[in-house]
């Protein structure tokens, strides 16, 4: 038997120069601003070949994660208002909130572990955990589970 597929969230920054331009060459074939592969390998300044090597394996976090429940946990300062911070920008991205669970603060820090689900009107979810992590009084975002 063939061994189980793995997934893993990897930040961008982590990720080889060559998967970036293929999933930008995947934009630019799906929004229609080429109209053929070789046009967008060109434009991103890749192989063909690298583009088929790895066109089914990498995607935007977003484009896999609909219909599905993910669980994030963040550190943040206990202060008035920074939960309701963080709910309305899950609400802003039409997440639905599953559970929420914060801690006793210990020395001024808070933890929160949330789980959503994403559905098919929730927005980038790549971009609401950049936006939660862009929270001043948010320490630490990490995506515990996808399921």
């Amino acid at each position: 038997m063939g061994e189980a597929t793995k997934y893993f969230v990897v930040k961008q920054k982590a990720i080889p120069e060559v998967l970036l331009k293929v999933v930008e060459a995947k934009r630019l074939l799906e929004s229609e601003k080429v109209l053929t592969i070789q046009e967008a390998v060109d434009a991103v300044g890749i192989s063909r070949s690298s583009f088929y090597k790895y066109k089914d394996d990498i995607f935007p976090f977003h484009d896999n994660s609909q219909g599905t429940t993910i669980t994030l946990t963040f550190q943040m300062d206990d202060e008035p208002g920074i939960l309701s911070d963080v709910l309305k920008i899950i609400a802003e991205y039409r997440a639905n909130i599953l559970t929420i669970h914060q801690s006793i603060p210990i020395n001024g820090i808070a933890s929160l572990t949330l789980s959503i689900q994403v559905l098919q009107t929730t927005g980038d979810i790549s971009r609401m955990i950049e936006q939660l992590e862009g929270q001043t009084s948010v320490h630490h975002v990490k995506i515990l589970a996808k399921e």
